[in-house]
């Protein structure tokens, strides 16, 4: 199907979601590339993610994708920032040529308020409610500040604290305290939510002072 969505960050950002419904033929003939991953189900969303870097970008370098010594996928000179997720059957990315990049995608799940605990902090599980779907979006607020970030060794609770929490008809934003940098960083993330998902991407940053 043609793309479920897609939005500009920013002055320069590009971010879309797609909905797998074709088959893996679709996307490995529309990249040139393939994979030995053994799973079909995960094998298609790792070429579909590529995929969406194209339509983004189409000069995208999918053949110069590397991981970096934190497992953060990387291009030369990093000619473009970018993140992917997946959650079957959806897709999410983001590409920037200038600004490090996240975004994370989950479909619902159920019993996600039973975990809460290992990525919410109690004044944090108070400001969702128990409600899968805000706590769904929370964790993936997290993810796309991680995924941003791109570096191992990061505590959910500790190194990742919710700030600022506003969600209504208008919009939805997510102010994530970042403290591992060596200037700790105030992160603003913007979210959807559909019928399906949650998705959240990183807007901007910009480092916190501290006098």
């Amino acid at each position: 199907m043609p793309v479920l969505k897609e939005w500009t960050i920013g002055d320069h950002g590009l971010a879309a979601i797609w909905k797998v419904e074709e088959p893996e033929s679709f996307f490995s003939d529309q990249t040139g590339i393939s994979s030995d991953i053994k799973n079909e189900r995960r094998r298609i969303e790792h070429l579909a993610g590529r995929y969406l870097l194209k339509y983004l970008e189409n000069d995208f370098p999918l053949w110069n994708i590397r991981k970096d010594e934190h497992d953060k996928p990387r291009i030369d000179n990093n000619q473009y920032f970018f993140s992917i997720s997946h959650s079957w059957p959806y897709i999410a990315a983001i590409i920037d040529p200038y600004s490090e990049a996240g975004i994370d995608i989950q479909t619902w799940h159920p019993k996600i308020e039973q975990i809460q605990h290992k990525f919410l902090s109690k004044d944090e599980q108070e400001i969702f409610r128990n409600d899968a779907q805000l706590i769904t979006l929370a964790w993936c607020a997290k993810e796309a500040a991680y995924k941003w970030h791109g570096r191992r060794g990061i505590d959910f609770i500790e190194h990742l604290p919710i700030e600022y929490f506003e969600h209504n008809d208008q919009k939805s934003e997510i102010t994530i305290f970042f403290k591992l940098s060596k200037i700790p960083q105030m992160v603003s993330l913007n979210n959807l939510i559909s019928a399906d998902f949650a998705c959240s991407y990183v807007s901007k940053s910009e480092k916190w002072a501290i006098y």
